[in-house]
């Protein structure tokens, strides 16, 4: 991989100089940094385009969901990653609606925060697995889920059940055997409802899910860990 031109932006400057010295030897290089959104603004402003934005803004959760806003609007072809010490559903609810392509825990080692960083410039969604089922699964209080729009996209209720299968980590063979049909047909409604919902594989058709509310019916039962792209 290239080098990635990354913008840091953290309240903690130790905690900045550590991460830049961290990844001096991956392709994730610092190039700018902000200890704020406001401060990171000015940065754009200056003519600065990331590839990559990492940020902890240490605030409640509607109020990082709009700067995640902000900055996406200031910074479209950048890749936004969450970086926070804290677990929290509603956090990575409305990061997810506010368009971040990853959601990290501090905690991760420095081989697993490289990782998960090259998975995002590939176009996956990261998130911890673990943050992710209880948000599935309904056991944390979340904010009210969005009506599911189905109607617009024209899923069936068969490819619906196949979603929620996915939010569970099913494989084809298990969803074969708990719908009572062939993996065959599995895969024909699976492709289908990626076509019908702009996704092109299991993780993007899960996070899809999630941000439709889909997740919210599961009755607060969660089988394996979700088809996310993991994070630790």
């Amino acid at each position: 991989m290239d080098n990635v031109s990354t913008f840091l932006i953290d309240a903690n400057k130790l905690f900045r100089e550590g991460l830049k010295r961290l990844l001096e030897e991956s392709p994730f290089q610092i190039v700018a940094e902000a200890s704020n959104v406001r401060e990171g603004l000015l940065v754009a402003e200056q003519g600065h385009r990331p590839e990559l934005v990492l940020l902890d803004l240490a605030t409640g959760a509607d109020d990082e969901a709009e700067a995640l806003r902000r900055l996406r609007h200031a910074l479209p072809e950048a890749r936004m990653v969450v970086l926070t010490s804290e677990l929290c559903t509603r956090r990575l609810s409305s990061a997810l609606e506010a368009g971040a392509d990853g959601y990290l825990m501090k905690d991760l080692s420095s081989d697993a925060l490289t990782q998960s960083l090259r998975l995002v410039m590939l176009g996956e969604k990261v998130f911890p697995t673990h943050l992710a089922a209880l948000l599935i699964s309904g056991r944390v209080s979340t904010a009210p889920a969005p009506e599911m729009p189905t109607s617009r996209k024209g899923l069936s209720q068969r490819e619906v059940q196949i979603l929620r299968c996915l939010l569970s980590g099913d494989s084809n063979k298990m969803i074969a055997n708990q719908l009572s049909i062939t993996e065959a047909t599995v895969k024909v409604h699976l492709k289908s409802l990626l076509r019908k919902i702009n996704a092109s594989n299991r993780t993007q058709a899960a996070i899809w899910a999630l941000n439709n509310g889909i997740g919210g019916e599961l009755n607060g039962v969660v089988g394996e860990t979700p088809s996310l792209a993991a994070a630790g």
